[in-house]
């Protein structure tokens, strides 16, 4: 997938255009086509279900997608079919991709207090469509040679330094920083048509600087105080940003069309049951422990490699580069032996070695050979091993004249496979969003040992848009985290 994207974005450093952007009016020259944008972005797009995952087209999926629709309708730049989708990630991000895809994570519905802070924030990514902000950084970085999508995806992050770099996990290392970042002048005309198309479309245009402080709370929160900025902190300053959004909302003149959820009530109604923080479905990486509750598994990679997990992949690379391990699961079958003859014919792997073995009290057979891999060729230490129906890849890869060096560490990692203990999958729990009603003249504190908050009094006042010493009304609605036992599907499928 990524070297088709690579193959594609460098194809287009032959056909270059003078355009007039449909934003700014003005003439330039841009070496993506509208037709090779629609294409990048069906690609990129399949890479982020893949790899990151879309939550299921559920009501509030459905609700995101018929805010989206509406200021699509107002959108300047006609001929774009706009797709609205909520990523599977807890970080607060928005980003959006050429062609028309537009993403929101869990982490920024959860963060928004009101349904026009989420309409802003998803004008702001529609008007970087609009504006072909990603075509015209194509067209500087392709200058230089740099031609990474997954660095567009990550560049663009609303939510910052943590948020791209985040993005930048989609495919590994592959394209982490590798592409300008949208300017600060491309990041203001976002924000300014942004505004304007929420208010035309009927959402208030004073709720983008609300936002926008709540992020910057949030952040420090994360952060702490005293934090560096980023190599991806290229956004106009926060205060700059909520100063020229304020002035421009005094400005705008807000359409008659009513939000979906018009009350703060109404809003918290739809997201309420999100999960917040990692999913546990996607399997828990702690330092080099994997555990994965629903493939009842657990891995422990090398210790102080660099270690990532994507959901089809959990890769972990040593620390000057030199070798590589992945986990991946590759079919359903219950023969190693079969699985690991289909693939090492399938990829004309040169076998020096091979045997069965029990891993974990598992059947696996192990290969040690050589082959080619996208780095080149290499040494290979491939363990295929069967679990619960399911064949799972450990493979262990570095250059030939390494491998003999390598071959313990491989061994050991693939050796620490196994299924899940019963304390450990009870371990397994995960927070869910939570609506609280307040009672009169109760603190934040107060409401949190009466409900059970799992957030910290600081957390919860900054996904409410309080003070930590508020006192709160009657009937008040507060945002909240309910820890919950997580069952993994296996259990539920069986009763066990």
């Amino acid at each position: 997938m990524a070297r088709r994207l690579q193959s594609l974005l460098i194809s287009m450093l032959l056909v270059a255009g003078c355009t007039t952007n449909p934003v700014s009016g003005r003439r330039e020259v841009v070496l993506m086509s509208e037709e090779d944008e629609r294409e990048v972005g069906r690609e990129a797009a399949e890479q982020i279900q893949l790899e990151l995952g879309l939550l299921p087209a559920d009501s509030l999926s459905a609700y995101v997608q018929e805010i989206g629709g509406r200021l699509a309708r107002l959108s300047p730049r006609a001929g774009v079919t706009y797709q609205f989708r909520i990523v599977n990630l807890p970080e607060v991000n928005a980003f959006a991709l050429p062609g028309g895809y537009v993403y929101i994570s869990r982490g920024l519905l959860v963060l928004a207090n009101s349904e026009d802070e989420l309409a802003n924030v998803m004008a702001h990514e529609l008007a970087h469509v609009a504006a072909r902000h990603a075509a015209q950084r194509h067209s500087r970085a392709v200058g230089t040679g740099i031609v990474s999508v997954l660095g567009m995806i990550a560049a663009g992050a609303f939510g910052g330094s943590d948020a791209a770099l985040v993005a930048a996990q989609v495919g590994g290392a592959a394209g982490a920083g590798m592409i300008a970042a949208y300017s600060r002048d491309q990041e203001r005309e976002a924000d300014r048509v942004g505004q304007d198309l929420a208010a035309r479309a009927g959402w208030d245009p004073a709720a983008m600087p609300r936002f926008l402080q709540s992020l910057a709370r949030a952040n420090r929160l994360q952060q702490g105080p005293g934090s560096r900025p980023g190599f991806f902190d290229t956004h106009p300053s926060t205060p700059e940003r909520v100063g020229s959004t304020k002035s421009r909302a005094r400005m705008l003149a807000q359409g008659l069309a009513l939000p979906i959820a018009p009350t703060r009530r109404e809003y918290l109604a739809r997201i309420g049951g999100v999960l917040l923080g990692e999913d546990p479905a996607a399997g828990i990486l702690e330092e080099n422990r994997f555990r994965h509750p629903d493939l009842d598994l657990f891995l422990r990679f090398p210790s102080g490699w660099a270690t990532r997990n994507t959901g089809p992949v959990v890769a972990s690379v040593s620390k000057n580069e030199a070798a590589r391990f992945t986990l991946e699961l590759q079919e359903s079958d219950t023969d190693p032996r079969r699985a690991a003859d289909a693939f090492t014919a399938e990829n004309r792997i040169q076998v020096r070695s091979f045997g069965m073995r029990r891993i974990g009290g598992l059947r696996a057979y192990r290969v040690v050979g050589s082959g080619g891999t996208r780095e080149g060729f290499a040494g290979l230490h491939i363990t295929w091993i069967a679990h619960r129906g399911r064949i799972f890849r450990l493979t262990g890869t570095t250059p030939m004249e390494l491998l003999s060096y390598y071959l313990p560490l491989f061994d050991k990692t693939t050796r620490s496979f196994r299924p899940l203990t019963q304390e450990e999958l009870a371990a397994f729990e995960m927070r869910r969003l939570r609506i609280a009603v307040a009672e009169r003249g109760e603190t934040i504190a107060e409401l949190s040992e009466r409900t059970g908050n799992g957030w910290e009094i600081a957390e919860t006042a900054v996904m409410n848009e309080l003070r930590q010493t508020a006192k709160l009304r009657a009937g008040q609605r507060i945002k909240i985290a309910i820890v919950e036992p997580y069952e993994p599907d296996w259990k539920r499928e069986d009763g066990s």
